[in-house]
């Protein structure tokens, strides 16, 4: 089965796309299997517990990689090069949190192969987790 890429006639501003999911230990433990980030925020409770948060916490970028599935699979989707993204960290995410991650496209421009896309991730409460904005490109 061939894939269709994106093009940019298939976006338009305003158009969304989300996914869910619920943050696991098994999660935890395979992100830092992945990338060695040992921090004892999320690995260490007792550690975890005497901090600000008051008990351990997932992975920022862990929780950011959401974001990575909805620029590839969602919006733009198929053909997709992920450019940038700035976000900003608002509350920390716990296990067991269910996680719902949005984009939004704001403007595409073909001349320029851009598509601004508005970034947020909310909890289970419809609290805002992360907020922020990605760039991504169409393959040509």
């Amino acid at each position: 089965m061939a894939l269709r890429r994106t093009r940019f006639e298939d976006l338009r501003p305003g158009q969304r796309a989300s996914v869910t999911k619920t943050v696991t230990e098994a999660d935890l433990e395979r992100f830092i299997a992945i990338t060695g980030d040992t921090n004892p925020l999320h690995t260490d409770e007792a550690f975890a517990a005497a901090t600000r948060f008051g008990g351990r916490i997932v992975h920022g970028m862990l929780t950011a990689s959401l974001l990575s599935t909805l620029v590839g699979m969602h919006i733009p989707g198929t053909g997709a090069v992920y450019r940038s993204q700035r976000m900003a960290f608002l509350r920390p995410v716990r296990i067991g949190d269910t996680l719902t991650a949005w984009i939004e496209v704001i403007a595409a421009d073909p001349a320029r192969n851009r598509v601004r896309l508005a970034t947020w991730i909310e909890n289970q409460h419809g609290e805002r987790v992360l907020e922020g904005e990605a760039e991504a490109g169409l393959l040509r």
